[in-house]
């Protein structure tokens, strides 16, 4: 008995030893949308349909987006006599499979949420104990991407709880991205890479410039608090890993100036580009900003660098990012409270980035220049580069060896 008990527990070591997230899926940073910034758990089934046709009617699926995930409140509250999880039956009263098969017909993908720890954040079932159980139900109903959350997880070491999901999300055998949200609390960008394909760098996002909403316990931060909350991070990302600022609150009452900066920091971010507002009532300008391909195709850019600020004088920030082709994305922020202008001496500039040994060099090469947002050339590096930026708006280019 005692050799029998030796060999079962070696056998568990080495499934566990060799057990290992999806790898070929979130190569670039996942596109999509996420219920909750707007709707809460206030979600349905028809909701999330209407979402799915936008996707389609407003050009976001040839743009790239692809992901439609439920957040918080899809489930019912109670597990059913045999701890299976179900949807709420008013809210969804055609279950979950019917409702990804309704997604996938529109050509996307569809993503549910849940959280380590005994209930959900919202305070419906979580899936503490239940890890292998859920992940089946998952597969079963054909979902793409899974948002996996960190409340009520008292006493729970955060990286076992996270590779026991991925481990019963591999067992399930459905390829799923899976999106570790514990808020940077235990530092996954330290130990995430070979468990999950995103980890939030820290707590909720709301839609503010740069504000913290104090909830007692915790707070809700701006943009610009997210963006400079976590340092010497950047390293940690790549194909298949990505640090996550969270969902995005693009269209969600910020200027249309905000929203741009906004959009174009996610991508020099290399964060999931996850919209977090109600795209039945969006307006054209927010539509443009989130559909526009050319920035779109900076967060995609299959090196999968991280940007970074290079630097911040005068409350203009500026931020870099290395692309395939020797290429470079730059963008100018203002910070201030009134329009500024902007005249940039390449050559007074030495750009690299030391932590990936790349260099751009404008003092030995010429770089053509392209505005992003405004789709206009600009010129090239053989002469400053002049502008006029608005309050919190900004000057994104892509700069390209001629």
């Amino acid at each position: 008995m005692k050799k029998i008990t030796i060999g079962i527990l070696v056998l568990l070591l080495c499934a566990h030893t060799h057990a290992q997230k999806f790898e070929g899926i979130a190569e670039t940073p996942p596109l999509g949308w996420n219920s909750w910034n707007t709707f809460s758990t206030n979600i349905n089934e028809q909701l999330v349909k209407d979402i799915a046709d936008k996707f389609v009617e407003l050009g976001l699926k040839d743009a790239g987006y692809e992901y439609i995930v439920l957040d918080d409140g899809w489930m019912a509250k109670e597990r059913d006599v045999n701890g299976n999880l179900i949807a709420d039956p008013v809210k969804f009263p055609s279950g979950m499979k019917a409702l990804a098969d309704y997604i996938h017909s529109k050509g996307l993908k569809f993503g549910l949420y849940n959280c380590a720890g005994s209930k959900t954040c919202a305070g419906y079932p979580g899936s503490r104990g239940y890890e292998y159980q859920d992940a089946r139900s998952y597969a079963s109903w054909d979902v793409d991407y899974l948002k996996y959350d960190w409340c009520n997880t008292d006493k729970l070491n955060a990286e076992g709880a996270y590779i026991t999901m991925r481990d019963a999300i591999k067992t399930a055998g459905r390829p799923m991205v899976f999106s570790i949200c514990e808020w940077g609390d235990n530092k996954p960008w330290e130990w995430a890479k070979d468990v999950g394909h995103s980890w939030r760098v820290t707590g909720d996002i709301i839609n503010c410039w740069d504000c913290e909403i104090g909830h007692g316990s915790w707070s809700s931060w701006g943009v610009w608090k997210i963006i400079n909350m976590r340092k010497a991070i950047r390293k940690a990302a790549g194909p298949g890993h990505w640090n996550d600022y969270d969902m995005m609150e693009v269209g969600n009452g910020m200027t249309d100036a905000e929203d741009r900066s906004h959009f174009a920091m996610w991508s020099m971010l290399a964060s999931p580009l996850i919209m977090g507002n109600d795209l039945r009532v969006a307006s054209p300008q927010t539509i443009k900003t989130l559909t526009n391909k050319e920035v779109i195709s900076v967060n995609q850019d299959n090196l999968g660098i991280q940007g970074f600020r290079f630097s911040n004088e005068n409350k203009i920030e500026i931020w870099l990012k290395p692309l395939n082709k020797n290429s470079w994305a730059m963008c100018f922020v203002n910070m201030n409270d009134k329009p500024i202008e902007i005249n940039f001496d390449w050559k007074k500039h030495n750009i690299g980035d030391d932590v990936n040994e790349r260099n751009l060099d404008t003092k030995k090469d010429t770089y053509t220049i392209e505005d992003l947002f405004n789709h206009k050339n600009l010129g090239s590096t053989a002469k400053n580069l002049k502008g006029r930026i608005g309050v919190h708006d900004v000057l994104m280019i892509k700069l390209e060896l001629k």
